[in-house]
């Protein structure tokens, strides 16, 4: 792998991760469609390590009122009084699911998964089921407050992102807005808990990258284009909820999934 390639794939990885629109779908499809290698799954999780600092950086403030709630209720010997001790607990839970699919879908996730065609009809299955949402939250008003029950709901969605073309991000929003929450309720939410199950897929997987003998100049670069482009998708995303809708993120899912569907035609001969 060159660096210009970790560069692109590494950008890719940290728009997709936050914006709702698949990560792991982009960093099997593009490089299937322009003829290059495969990175395989493990420099997939390699670059996570990056969009883990991009969610840590525009985070770090949340996390640190988090945990030190979540401590002073250990200690008081009431976890769950304070709001934000209440939160972390949520939050803890809710990447149980999504760890427990990682590891029994390890080697499908590895082989099986990794099919462009699948991307794609994940793609617009998951842009179908966002519009919904978002419809829906057009119509109920939002809610900032998590409960138990949401949690376990979101966290159960996230189990969903192990397929490509899914997202993570993508899947626990949705969820989310169909329970009722705000559009930037839910995608906060979703960042949230970006961070542990991000944290442990990347100190699985990294030191098996290293000890494989990967050239660590790509992979660095590619950590680095995660870090800062997933920084922005933050922003941005943020951003954009607070006042429009879902819809672009969708249109783009539909389109996406055509173009893969036509590289595929085209590579059958179908379309030549």
């Amino acid at each position: 792998m060159t660096p210009f390639h970790a560069l692109v794939l590494g950008i890719l990885q940290g728009l997709g991760e936050f914006l709702p629109i698949s990560s792991s779908g982009h960093l099997i499809a593009v490089p299937w469609m322009l003829g290059w290698p495969d990175s395989g799954l493990a420099f997939d999780v390699a670059l996570h390590l990056g969009t883990l600092v991009a969610v840590a950086a525009a985070f770090w403030k949340d996390w640190i009122r988090l945990l030190t709630a979540g401590v002073k209720g250990v200690l008081a010997g009431k976890p769950l009084a304070d709001p934000d001790s209440r939160l972390l607990f949520y939050l803890a839970l809710a990447t149980i699911p999504g760890a427990i699919a990682g590891k029994l879908l390890e080697d499908w996730a590895e082989t099986t998964f990794r099919s462009p065609l699948l991307v794609a009809t994940m793609m617009a299955v998951m842009g179908v089921v966002l519009w919904i949402a978002d419809r829906r939250a057009n119509r109920v008003p939002g809610d900032e407050h998590f409960s138990l029950r949401d949690a376990l709901l979101i966290g159960a969605s996230q189990a969903l992102a192990i397929v490509p073309g899914t997202s993570r991000s993508g899947v626990t929003i949705s969820t989310g807005l169909l329970l009722g929450h705000r559009r930037d309720a839910a995608a906060r939410f979703s960042f949230l808990l970006a961070l542990p199950i991000t944290a442990g897929a990347a100190l699985l997987k990294v030191p098996h990258l290293f000890r494989a003998g990967a050239d660590t100049g790509p992979v660095l670069v590619g950590m680095g284009a995660a870090a800062v482009s997933g920084f922005l998708a933050i922003r941005l995303l943020l951003a954009l909820v607070r006042t429009r809708t879902y819809m672009p993120f969708v249109l783009y899912r539909f389109g996406f999934a055509a173009l893969v569907v036509a590289a595929v035609l085209w590579r059958g001969g179908v379309l030549r």
